[in-house]
């Protein structure tokens, strides 16, 4: 299984919003970022995802989970661009902050440490876990 973190405007789509649609998940479409495009073609089903609201929370607030491999965004007819769809799997217990992901040293390597502004991105394995741990969430 691999882990990825997908950011989202709370204004454009919420957790709640994500949440909403229940086991049939929703595209996370309108990507037209070429490296977050391809790390959607890399994921598979049941892969995982932190769901970041960007913008003023600035936090990781939910657990995703890939239920549909790269496919065509429908919100478009340029074949250039492709989506997965994602389903909501559980709340943070506590969201955790891009602050707080910047003063963890164990992070410091992070993409959205390093890359805040790419939308699509990979979480490693040990990040996961210290996320997960820092939001007294079950990974």
């Amino acid at each position: 299984m691999a882990y990825w973190l997908f950011k989202s405007e709370p204004s454009t789509w919420s957790w709640d919003n994500q949440v909403a649609k229940g086991e049939a998940g929703e595209e996370w479409d309108g990507v037209r970022n070429y490296q977050a495009r391809n790390f959607m073609r890399e994921m598979k089903l049941g892969d995982r995802g932190f769901f970041y609201h960007s913008q003023s929370e600035k936090a990781v607030v939910g657990i995703v989970e890939v239920c549909a491999e790269s496919h065509p965004d429908s919100t478009t007819d340029d074949t250039r661009w492709d989506c997965v769809d994602i389903k909501a799997v559980r709340a943070f217990e506590t969201p955790v902050t891009l602050d707080q992901i910047k003063a963890d040293a164990r992070l410091s390597e992070m993409v959205l440490v390093k890359n805040s502004r790419l939308s699509v991105q990979p979480v490693t394995e040990a990040e996961w876990q210290v996320v997960c741990a820092l939001g007294d969430t079950k990974p």
